[in-house]
Formats: C-alpha cells, sequence, structure tokens
C-alpha cells in the first residue's frame, strides 16, 4: 500500500524507478513498471487507484483520466494497491482502431497471466473477464499451481528436473515424451522469477529428447533458472523477455545434462549414474583465467603392428518397397481406366512435363510414402502431406460456401478445457458448426461434442477439436479469412491419414487422384513439399 502522497506521486514521470544508483543496473530482481509506465497508462486511459499501507485507518482513493487528477479522497479499503484501468485509448482514436478483436486481446492478457502466476504460487490470484471467472487460483507450490491451471491430468506427465551448480541453480518440471505435442503451448523458461524466451535453451531442451519423440513434436517444461543477476543482460530487448547470459554455452550443457538425467532417472531413456550429491564446480573461460599447456600422456609401450587386422566391410543398406496385398501385376502392368477430368489440374514446378499418375504401379515405402515411375524417375509422395492438402481444401470450400452434414453422437463426449483453450473456442464455434460440429458449451469450461462432419471417420472428435485449439493459442490472427484457412488447415493436420498406415492399392489410387485434383498439389497446407521425384540421371549417376 502507499501513502496519500504517494498514491499520487506515483504517477508522474520517472517517479517510481527503482534505480537509485548506477550499481542497480548489475543486480535487478525486480519485475516492476518502468519508471514512466503509470504516467503513460494514465495518459491514455481512466484509472483508479485503491490503496492502503499496514496500519492505516483509511486508504486513498485517486481517479485520474488523461493524465488529468479528477479526484482524491480518503476510504476504507484493504491493505495493499488494486488499479483499475477502463476505456484504453478513449481519447486516442487512432491508437484505439489498432487494438485486436476482444478475444485476441483476452488471450494476450491471459498468457501475461499465466507467466506471473507459474513464477509466484504463493500468490493467490484471479482472473475475470466480463463478469466471468477464467481463473481462481489459491497459494501452493509450483506443482499445485501447474495442476491448478492446466488441469490434473498433466501431473502423471510431469518429471522433477533439479541441477545445482556453481554457475547456475536449474530446477521445475518437464513432460513425459509420450506427452508431446505438435504446437508449442506449454514451454516456459524463467530466470530468477522473470518470464523469458530463449531458442538456443530450447535446442537444449530439445537436444535431450532426440529419438524420443516424433520430430515435430515438442515436450512441455518449465524450468526456473537462478543464478547472480550480475550474470544477466535483461535490457536487450523492450518486452525484457530476451535476457543474455554471461556463460550461456555452460548453461546449455548443464541444461541438457540435467533433462537427460531427469529422464533417465525416471526410466524414460538410456542414462548415467550422476552424482548429484553437492555443488558442481563448472570451469568457465573468463578474461581473468589462466591458460594453460595441455598435456598429453603418452603410452611408449603401445605398437600398433602387433595388433591384428581388422576385417573391413561395406556398410549395408537396406531398402524395402510395401506391395500391397491383394496386388494384381497383370492389371497394374496392362494400365488401369482412369476417369477422364474436365480441367487439368495446376502441377508445381517439378511437376512440369511429367505425366500425372494415374494408370501407373504404386508402392508404398515405409508406410509413409507413395512411389510411382513418371517420365523422368520415381516420383515420392508423402501420404500424410498429400491428405492434409485433400482436406484442406475440402474444409476451405465448405467454410466458403455451404455448410457441412453433421453426425450426431449417440452419447455426447464431454470435454474439459482450460481457459485459454475455452475462450478460443468461443471465437471458433461459428465456423465449427459450418465444418459440421455441433458444440454445446455446459459452463465451467465444459463442453459436449453433440455432432461432428460425417467425413471424419477413425479421428477423436477431442483430438481434432484440442489441436485447432493449440493451433490458435500458439499463432492467434485476427483476420476472419486467415483465421478460416488456419481452421482448415490444423483441422486437417488432426484428421489426415498419419505415417505408419498401410495403404491398399486402391486406398493409395484415391489418393493420388484426389491429391492431383487439388488447386495445389505440389504443396502442403502449411507449405511443406509434398512430392519428389528422384532422377532416372540422378539414379544412372549412382551406378557410374
Amino acid at each position: 500500500g502507499m501513502s496519500e502522497t504517494d498514491a499520487r506521486m506515483a504517477f508522474e514521470r520517472h517517479a517510481t524507478s527503482k534505480i537509485t544508483t548506477a550499481h542497480d543496473l548489475f543486480a535487478i530482481r525486480t519485475m516492476g513498471f518502468r519508471g514512466e509506465a503509470l504516467a503513460s497508462i494514465a495518459s491514455v486511459a481512466e484509472v483508479t487507484l485503491k490503496t492502503r499501507r499496514p496500519g492505516d485507518e483509511l486508504g486513498t482513493e485517486l481517479n485520474i483520466a488523461g493524465s488529468q487528477v479528477l479526484s482524491q479522497e480518503p476510504l476504507q479499503c484493504p491493505e495493499g494497491s488494486n488499479f483499475s484501468i477502463r476505456n484504453l485509448f478513449y481519447n486516442i482514436p487512432a491508437r484505439r482502431k489498432f487494438l485486436k478483436a476482444t478475444s485476441t486481446e483476452l488471450r494476450n492478457i491471459i498468457n501475461e497471466f499465466l507467466r506471473v502466476a507459474i513464477a509466484f504460487p504463493g500468490i493467490e490470484l484471479a482472473l475475470v473477464h466480463n463478469q466471468t471467472e477464467i481463473y481462481n487460483l489459491s497459494s501452493g507450490n509450483y506443482r499445485q499451481r501447474l495442476l491448478s491451471i492446466f488441469g490434473k491430468n498433466l501431473n502423471a506427465q510431469l518429471v522433477d528436473i533439479r541441477s545445482d551448480t556453481s554457475i547456475v541453480k536449474i530446477s521445475g518440471f518437464i513432460g513425459k515424451p509420450d506427452s508431446a505435442r505438435k504446437s508449442m503451448t506449454e514451454q516456459y523458461f524463467f530466470v530468477n522469477n522473470r518470464y523469458i524466451r530463449h531458442p538456443y535453451f530450447h535446442r537444449a531442451v530439445m537436444q535431450a529428447y532426440e529419438k524420443l519423440i516424433p520430430p515435430d513434436t515438442t515436450p512441455a517444461y518449465f524450468i526456473f533458472f537462478e543464478t547472480d543477476p550480475a550474470n544477466i543482460d535483461i535490457n536487450i530487448h523492450p518486452t525484457k523477455t530476451e535476457v543474455k547470459f554471461e556463460d550461456e554455452q555452460a548453461i546449455w550443457k548443464i541444461l541438457n545434462a540435467g533433462v537427460r538425467e531427469s529422464l533417465g532417472r525416471f526410466n524414460l531413456m538410456p542414462s548415467l549414474d550422476f552424482d548429484t550429491i553437492g555443488v558442481v564446480e563448472i570451469p568457465v573461460l573468463t578474461k581473468n583465467t589462466e591458460i594453460r599447456m595441455p598435456e598429453i600422456q603418452v603410452n611408449k609401450e603401445y605398437n600398433p603392428f602387433e595388433e591384428e587386422d581388422r576385417q573391413k566391410s561395406f556398410p549395408k543398406y537396406e531398402a524395402s518397397l510395401h506391395r500391397s496385398k491383394n496386388l494384381d501385376w497383370e492389371k497394374l502392368y496392362a494400365g488401369f481406366e482412369t476417369e477422364t477430368r474436365q480441367e487439368e489440374p495446376s502441377r508445381p514446378e517439378e511437376m512440369q512435363g511429367e505425366d500425372i499418375p494415374g494408370n501407373h504401379l504404386f508402392f508404398q515405402y515405409k508406410d509413409r510414402y507413395i512411389v510411382t515411375p513418371v517420365k523422368s524417375g520415381l516420383m515420392f509422395i508423402d501420404q500424410k502431406r498429400a491428405h492434409e492438402r485433400i482436406l484442406f481444401e475440402q474444409y476451405l470450400s465448405s467454410l466458403q460456401q455451404i455448410r457441412v452434414s453433421s453426425q450426431q453422437n449417440l452419447f455426447p463426449q464431454t470435454i474439459l478445457l482450460s481457459a485459454p483453450e475455452y475462450v478460443v473456442l468461443k471465437e471458433l464455434n461459428d465456423d465449427l458448426q459450418f465444418l459440421g460440429f455441433d458444440i454445446a458449451d455446459l459452463g465451467n469450461f465444459t463442453i459436449a461434442i453433440n455432432g461432428y462432419p460425417s467425413d471424419m471417420q477413425g479421428v477423436d472428435p477431442e483430438q481434432a477439436i484440442r489441436q485447432m485449439i493449440r493451433e490458435f493459442v500458439a499463432r492467434p490472427v485476427d483476420v476472419k479469412e486467415e483465421a478460416r484457412e488456419r481452421m482448415a488447415s490444423s483441422l486437417a493436420r488432426a484428421m489426415a491419414i498419419q505415417y505408419g498406415k498401410k495403404l491398399n492399392d486402391g486406398e493409395m489410387r484415391i489418393l493420388i487422384d484426389k491429391l492431383f485434383a487439388c488447386d495445389n498439389p505440389g504443396i502442403a497446407p502449411d507449405g511443406r513439399v509434398i512430392l519428389y521425384i528422384y532422377a532416372f540421371s540422378e539414379l544412372e549417376n549412382k551406378f557410374e
């Protein structure tokens, strides 16, 4: 809480700066406003401050609008300070029109709220939107706070991480490999309880999960760094979310080893038996480090000619083509009757001058690629991306034209959403109905899927809904047309056939026919390549 004088002075420019000496710049631990922040907010909004210091009988209420103090009077209020900001940019219409959609701004607020809530689990926090309580978080430890935010199901997915060294102390939680997702929505780094983004450290985590998770997925992690403030620079970016560490390379190795150790401790990957008792002294080169010549130990008794010759062999390469079970070879070589198309579909650049596969042999390779001969060589088609392109154009067309028929569930599927997921779903509900989803809001962030698109065979509706929501939470959009493209793309990825799915000859043929009937058969909705031609000339060069 603040006194009458401090409450009034807090809205003056630079009055709230916590920097008193130049030395303070190298020991920053606070997350408060910059000196002019309150003054800036009060200049473009209507602000009410209610504040009372411990021990004072009465507090102070201060009302400011457009930098003008409207009133200041005593009142009875709880200890502490309560700020209410209304009508942002009410006096600057040109700025106000650049505000994004209400749902988008609410998602931004939720993201900022979560960053504070995760870092300070001992503080009770609540978030209310239009008289609807989104979060009401009681105080507790870090694990309890995470479960109250992301749901109790997260508990079984978390693995402790802890590493205490002379350079940095690392603690927190990482997700088990089987819980990795395709979107980045539950990845958090904090240094001295300040939320940061750090792509370099993210790579350290990802490398520790190498070969444990699919390449297009990301594990959840909530990792806290504790270090001397003098060893970091938080002033390299205006938002203070990018931080420069003095010993980044050493910390990268400590973090990578810590994640590997945690995964190994819980029998999730082969590991070494690390001794974690005590503080490990990590040597780090600085400008004052004494440089000594390296010492080499030489075994003068060693005679390389006494060793037996080792057997030499060429590497063995294995390749296999999966052939569908009921394959009629005579029919395949004789050719198939194909349906005549009215219009010539557009072709990717690498297909110019080639025959569109229609009466060719089809093989499945590694249950991932469809292989077929073309004029200049062999064409490899990514089956999942091909199906994504087909579904994407179908869904996009449905969103722009007619409503898709819905298949009703005999027993509605109930889903409990997190607050950000619920907000996004409310934004997307109209378009989801157009796609054929029948979703009922049961309250308390719970929905029921009463129906789903009739062509949604073999796909879990909950999985499809959650994946679309994750896409929008991770990458919010505002333009309606772009939002619909994003929705069509997300749903196509959720419902496309997966790698490892064996296809028979008829399924491969239908997939290829539909792919080359698309407007853009060479590129997946996310921009990745669908097909590649391995030229005969390239093959011949291998045998020269």
